[in-house]
Formats: structure tokens, C-alpha cells, sequence
């Protein structure tokens, strides 16, 4: 059975103007410096299902349906966002249907295989957001003038105007600057144009060809945009990052899993002196010597903060290196 369709299991039956609610997962991990989530099917899905009668909590609902389509107990949770949008869910058959998502942070069981599950990188899915070499290739040699093409092909000079002034401003065209968190804005904005396949559900035959990345069902990759974005924002206020930290770690392990999930480069001194000045890490003593130089100082996070983690505040800003 795939998968993928699983969720969609306990629908049959309704009434055509039911309202159902479905709980969608986004579970992130970042391994080896890259961030990855969890997927079900053929990659192409978040682990999701209804919510039930039996069911204590939205959040009792979740972690059901997670660990039943991917073995993956859930730690940290929070709610991300509830998307109702009636003409998002590429499916004409099923009733009205509510997506209440939630974003998961934790660390990828790397030993695991799964035929039904598994890890992917989120940069497969959106491609033009990994800005740490740089500006990818994609923005200027596709998406760039694939933009272009479509603010052309308005019928007004108003709305040509428009539709460039707000690629350029999401994708940081002319001379802009690259803003990370306006990951939703940049996707939504491929959708309008029609450069994304699932935008092309019931629109008819559509010639021009996609953007690459990696499509999802239904309104999935529109809700690991807003996953992404709101991380992306969150780590520079809020100390989420621990969540997806192993006990122990160098600094320049830390710097490296914010730069993953932000995209960018931070600058390296500054990381480190915002890091020593909020007191958020103490050293173990040990030591680690496979980062390709001297042996590198081990830290763990100090249990004050781990204990406050919930209400305590913290910077990590993605500085323009």
C-alpha cells in the first residue's frame, strides 16, 4: 500500500461537506551539517493522519500517527500552523479538509531502512534556499529569468511591475539582500506563477516546465516551507537548536547546524562571542581531534538552560559573513 495514502484512510464514506482535520508532522534532523526531514511514501509525504475520536490531544493524535508510520517517537513538538485552504488540496474527491501541522526537532536514527520511511534533505525539496556557497546557480540561470517570463506575460504594465517588484524583493534580485526566513513567500510565489508541479493540479495542460525540487502531495511542501521558515526564525531567539544537538559537541559543530538550517554562513568570531556571552555552553574537558587540526574543546549545554529552554531567550544571528 503506499504510503503516502495512508492518511487518508477513515475518510470513506463521509459526507462531501464534512470538515476533517488532518495532523501533518514536520520532524527535522540535521546530520552530518545538513537538514533533513522525515518522509513518508516515496519521499513525496509528511507522516500525517486524521484526527480521531480515540485520540486524547491534537498532540496524542501526532505522535499516533508518527510512530505508527515511521517508528519514530516524537520529543520535542510544537504547533506550527492550521491551513484550510479549499483549492490547496489537489484532490477534488475528498471532503474539506483542515491541516494542523506541527514542527518536531530530534536526531536522525542513522542505522535505521526503512522501504516506508526515511530521512531526506530539505535543500532536495527547495533547492534555492541553501545559500551557504553562496547564491546558488538555480536562482540566476532558472528561476531568475522563468520570473522574468511570467511577470512579462501579465496583460497590464501595473501588474508586470508587481509581479517582478515581488520576485525581486523574496528572491533578492536586483542588487537586494538574500533574507532567509521568507521561505513560504518564496514558494508561494513559484506557485502563482505555476512553476511548481503541485500548482498545476486542475489548472489544465501547462507547458512551461517546473523548477527543480522535489514535489510532495497535496499542500506537503507548502507546509515544510513555513517548518523551515519558522526555524529559521526561531533559532535566533530561542535555543531549538539544542534540541537537535548530540550531548556533547565542538563549537564549530554548533556553528555549523545553525549555518544548515539558516542556509548561510554566519561569521565565525562573533558565533563564538554571542555564544561565550549568554553562557549557553560549558566545557566537558574532553577533547575531540577529527575536525583536521588541533584537538577541538567539547561542550555540553548548561543544564540552567536546558531547564529553561521553554522560556529562555538567546541570539544566534546569521551574520553576513
Amino acid at each position: 500500500m503506499d504510503q503516502a495514502k495512508e492518511p487518508r484512510k477513515g475518510r470513506a464514506g463521509g459526507k462531501a461537506n464534512d470538515v476533517k482535520a488532518d495532523l501533518i508532522a514536520v520532524v527535522v534532523a540535521v546530520t552530518n551539517g545538513e537538514p533533513r526531514v522525515l518522509t513518508i511514501g516515496q519521499a513525496n509525504a509528511l507522516p500525517s493522519g486524521p484526527f480521531e475520536l480515540d485520540h486524547r490531544s491534537l498532540q496524542s493524535g501526532l505522535r499516533a500517527w508518527v510512530e505508527r508510520q515511521t517508528s519514530h517517537p516524537l520529543g520535542y513538538i510544537e504547533q506550527l500552523y492550521t491551513f484550510a485552504d479549499r483549492d490547496r488540496i489537489g484532490d477534488e474527491h475528498i471532503q474539506r479538509v483542515i491541516s494542523i501541522s506541527y514542527l518536531g526537532l530530534t536526531r536522525e536514527d542513522q542505522t535505521e531502512r526503512s522501504p516506508t520511511h526515511g530521512w531526506h534533505g530539505w535543500y532536495d525539496y527547495f533547492p534555492w534556499e541553501d545559500h551557504r556557497s553562496g547564491m546558488p546557480a538555480i536562482v540566476p540561470d532558472i528561476v531568475m529569468p522563468r520570473l522574468q517570463a511570467w511577470a512579462d506575460e501579465a496583460d497590464h504594465a501595473d501588474m508586470r511591475h508587481d509581479r517582478w517588484h515581488r520576485a525581486a524583493i523574496v528572491f533578492g534580485l536586483d542588487e537586494r539582500d538574500w533574507n532567509e526566513e521568507l521561505v513560504l513567500q518564496r514558494y508561494e510565489l513559484l506557485y502563482e506563477a505555476a512553476l511548481v508541479p503541485e500548482a498545476k493540479h486542475g489548472r489544465g495542460t501547462v507547458s512551461v516546465p517546473s523548477i527543480p525540487g522535489r514535489p510532495m502531495i497535496a499542500d506537503h511542501r507548502r507546509i515544510l516551507a513555513t517548518a523551515i521558515a519558522r526555524l529559521r526564525t526561531k533559532i535566533k531567539y530561542r535555543p531549538v537548536v539544542f534540541e537537535l544537538m548530540p550531548a556533547t559537541f565542538t563549537l564549530l559543530q554548533l556553528q555549523r547546524t545553525v549555518e544548515a538550517l539558516a542556509g548561510r554562513l554566519v561569521h565565525k568570531p562573533n558565533f563564538r562571542r554571542l555564544i561565550e556571552q549568554q553562557d549557553l555552553v560549558e566545557e566537558t574537558g574532553e577533547t575531540m581531534s577529527d575536525t583536521g587540526g588541533r584537538p577541538a574543546k567539547r561542550f555540553r549545554f548548561r543544564q540552567t538552560v536546558l531547564a529553561e529552554r521553554t522560556v529562555a531567550g538567546t541570539k544566534l544571528p546569521i551574520s553576513r559573513a
